[in-house]
């Protein structure tokens, strides 16, 4: 019991008295039986009379720290998130395909839906390029003709509406194709792209070598030749 007393008079003793210990952003060294007002924005040491170190205080963050501290976190957030995406895609392409060639299988499987809507829309459009040569051609029948007092006929309402119309659906059919062929463009980069990552996947150090020996000049690597020095 006596020796637990000495003990717990010994530890109370090393903290007593304890003094605070910095040094400043000039070079400074500032020491006070209180935190110093010159070490808010330093590291400071709180030490026992004897001078060692009980513990390390690091200095409240500015504004601007803090924020630069947050901004970092969501970046390193931001990071981890996409490297978990990565990995979630990685696991499911090797899931999903067994070679190359089904990369290409599932690439015109893809395609060929658009392929198909792609000539509806060509088929339809020479109907509708048809109807508007013919709705034309009765116009120009009408602009021909004069009516008995001389004046250039008027085509009907109806006629005027259905060539409104049919040009209408030839830029909405125009639109339509144009949209089909950049959506299998797309496709084509997509699986280009997963079939690339998946050849990495299944040998990860095939694309090593080359990225060595390009980087290595005494990998034996071509190198681009030197130009020529003139001699004199």
């Amino acid at each position: 019991m006596r020796r637990l007393w000495v003990l717990i008079a010994a530890l109370g003793a090393s903290t007593a008295g304890a003094s605070y210990k910095c040094v400043d952003e000039g070079g400074v060294t500032h020491i006070g039986d209180t935190p110093p007002a010159g070490c808010a924005n330093v590291v400071m040491y709180e030490m026992n009379r004897s001078g060692a170190v009980l513990r390390k205080i690091d200095p409240t963050p500015t504004p601007e720290q803090l924020k630069v501290k947050l901004e970092e976190a969501e970046r390193m957030k931001e990071t981890l998130k996409a490297q978990g995406e990565q990995k979630r895609k990685d696991a499911a392409l090797l899931s999903t395909f067994s070679s190359e060639r089904e990369f290409d299988v599932a690439r015109d499987r893809n395609i060929e839906p658009l392929k198909s809507r792609i000539g509806l829309a060509q088929e339809r459009m020479k109907a509708v390029e048809k109807r508007q040569q013919e709705i034309e051609e009765e116009m120009e029948f009408y602009k021909a003709g004069k009516s008995k007092a001389g004046k250039e006929r008027a085509a009907p309402a109806g006629l005027t509406a259905d060539l409104q119309r049919v040009r209408g659906e030839k830029v909405t059919l125009v639109k339509s194709v144009a949209n089909y062929e950049k959506e299998i463009e797309q496709l084509r980069a997509k699986f280009d792209a997963d079939k690339k990552r998946w050849l990495e996947l299944k040998n990860p150090s095939a694309a090593k070598p080359a990225e060595t020996a390009a980087a290595d000049p005494k990998s034996g690597a071509s190198m681009p030749p030197k130009a020529a020095t003139k001699k004199n």
